[in-house]
């Protein structure tokens, strides 16, 4: 049975979140069409550049994304602080960016209302739309309806483009926010569809790698994703961002695609990556997490004792896959 959204995001619990969309055609979402002989893979672009603006207008960043040719992956981190300390005004502006303005809210922006009902209803809607900004069911659904309409319109079709809803998995410790990371930026690699990580085009490893964010295109500055900055074990007093360094996660990953591309699990190095180290995971659990985390672990993944928080705050009973997460989160 589909569960409401309220049970499977808790903002209480954790801000980090993996979600995942699929097409529903059988020409894919930016793939090649073997019965027409046409290619979709520039819509992978579409992708990216409506993810750069939403994060820009959204409270929302974005920790990976790999971008499929049937689906995608985001694991989302929502700043739900910084929607609240945005002036009205600045909300409106944001809001702007992706819907029209209410009138009533834009006569209250020109200060023409003089009733205070008139300005009350006008801030309630203004209000309506800054909890908006910091919701990923309202990010999701701006970059998945915007993307089907211009599909269609390229299809020169009606219907449905995307499998039903979004599925989210509430990530809630950095062991579970690294590992689903890591599961992301290699999606490619396991797919076959890039040989090595900094060949792995359409994914956040990629554009870290690559520094995308300072190249220009068509003469104008590329707006660039909010990505999610690594920041140090010696910054943990940071407000945000990840407390690892990005060295390590790019050695990491690095070291993982190129085990799953050679298929040498018999023969790993002894030497560990130092970020496997300092997530407490042996060589074999890492490699089955960078297989299958997607696969075999819904709704939440984070140590018993987040679980059961996170269980309680949502309304339910039991958080699938504890006895395999009992193994690894301890």
């Amino acid at each position: 049975m589909t569960q409401s959204r309220d049970m499977l995001i808790s903002l209480a619990d954790t801000p980090y979140y993996h979600c995942i969309s699929r097409c529903v055609r059988r020409a894919f979402l930016c793939g090649n069409d073997k019965y027409s002989g046409q290619s979709f893979e520039h819509r992978r672009q579409w992708m990216i550049d409506r993810i750069r603006h939403l994060t820009h207008v959204f409270s929302i960043e974005v920790c990976a994304y790999a971008i499929m040719s049937n689906h995608y992956h985001l694991v989302l981190y929502v700043n739900e602080e910084a929607s609240l300390t945005c002036s009205d005004d600045e909300i409106c502006v944001r809001w702007s960016q992706i819907y029209t303005l209410s009138p009533l809210v834009v006569r209250w922006q020109k200060g023409e209302l003089t009733s205070d009902i008139q300005k009350e209803a006008a801030l309630e809607i203004i209000a309506k739309w800054r909890k908006r900004l910091s919701s990923i069911s309202w990010f999701m659904r701006c970059l998945n309806e915007f993307i089907a309409v211009k599909a269609n319109k390229e299809d020169k079709c009606k219907g449905r483009f995307w499998e039903g809803r979004f599925k989210s998995q509430a990530l809630l410790d950095e062991n579970a926010l690294l590992t689903c990371m890591a599961y992301v930026d290699l999606n490619p690699i396991r797919a076959k569809m890039a040989s090595s990580v900094d060949k792995s085009e359409y994914t956040s490893v990629f554009e870290r790698i690559h520094n995308k964010s300072n190249e220009t295109e068509k003469s104008h500055e590329v707006e660039n994703t909010r990505l999610v900055k690594f920041i140090g074990a010696e910054h943990q007093d940071e407000a945000q961002g990840i407390h690892f360094t990005l060295i390590d996660y790019l050695e990491l990953v690095d070291w993982t695609g190129r085990i799953i591309r050679e298929g040498k699990r018999g023969a790993i190095s002894s030497q560990a990556p130092a970020l496997l180290i300092s997530l407490g995971l042996d060589n074999d659990t890492w490699l089955s997490l960078a297989n299958d985390f997607g696969k075999e672990y819904h709704g939440a993944v984070g140590s018993l004792e987040e679980l059961a928080l996170f269980a309680s705050h949502t309304g339910k009973k039991w958080i699938s896959g504890q006895n395999k997460l009992r193994q690894i989160y301890h």
